[in-house]
């Protein structure tokens, strides 16, 4: 074989050699980046890796674009060595010596096997990143739904809370409106149409205003609008009107 011919084998071997231990230092360096992306995962415990009140190894993003940075390398590197071989497998086929040809085949399949063996290894890397980081942008996504529907939820159950209560206030109305008739109702004749100081004119529409605190005042024909007894903000009052016999005064 020329002095040139093996010079250039023996370059190509040296090239191979040197992407190989390249290779081999970013794929333990890829490695035990996935290995801390995990770890500090486990150790969170479901907190979301990308907020500010998490302080793993390194935080999600810096993370991210450290991986995307040494896949790039190591793909790059990948392909040279790739190249390599390429090249190597030539070289072989083109040596005219039969028995030094199976030499140079046995070296070339060794590095094959290198490279074989590192495309493996970083493309099982990857993948377990990328599920861990899939997994982990799906439970912060969750995580931030339910965060949501809790915000959510303390609003509406404040907003039912007062609706509940200004229910019953309208019920409790409505029970002293019934029981201020109902006790009406039970008077005597003489006593609801006798009383000296009354005198009985003509019939007027009555009325009762009920507060939602439970003071009754009640008033007769047009002086409702403009009784004293009455307070101001009448909208925040209960009315149960009707047609019966009038007196005028108040009591």
């Amino acid at each position: 074989m020329a002095a040139g011919t093996s010079n250039y084998w023996e370059d190509l071997r040296k090239q191979a050699r040197q992407l190989e231990n390249e290779l081999d230092l970013k794929l333990v360096s890829f490695s035990k980046l996935c290995t801390s992306y995990s770890h500090s995962s486990a150790r969170d415990g479901g907190r979301d890796r990308y907020s500010s009140d998490t302080t793993p190894l390194l935080n999600g993003s810096s993370q991210d674009r450290m991986f995307e940075t040494m896949a790039i390398e190591i793909e790059q590197l990948l392909a040279r060595l790739t190249g390599v071989n390429d090249k190597m497998a030539e070289y072989t086929n083109s040596a005219g010596v039969p028995s030094l040809n199976a030499a140079l085949m046995h070296t070339l399949q060794r590095h094959r096997d290198i490279l074989q063996d590192y495309t493996h290894e970083f493309h099982k890397t990857k993948a377990n990143f990328m599920a861990i980081r899939e997994r982990e942008n799906l439970m912060g996504s969750v995580r931030k739904d339910i965060e949501s529907y809790k915000s959510g939820s303390g609003v509406n159950n404040r907003r039912t809370e007062l609706f509940l209560k200004e229910h019953d206030h309208l019920r409790n109305s409505d029970r002293l409106i019934e029981e201020t008739i109902s006790y009406y109702n039970k008077l005597p004749q003489s006593q609801r149409m006798g009383i000296s100081r009354w005198r009985i004119q003509r019939p007027v529409v009555w009325c009762f205003w009920v507060s939602h605190s439970g003071t009754v005042i009640t008033s007769t024909d047009r002086a409702v609008l403009s009784h004293p007894s009455v307070p101001q903000g009448r909208e925040h009052y209960s009315m149960l009107s009707g047609y019966g016999e009038g007196r005028h005064g108040l009591p």
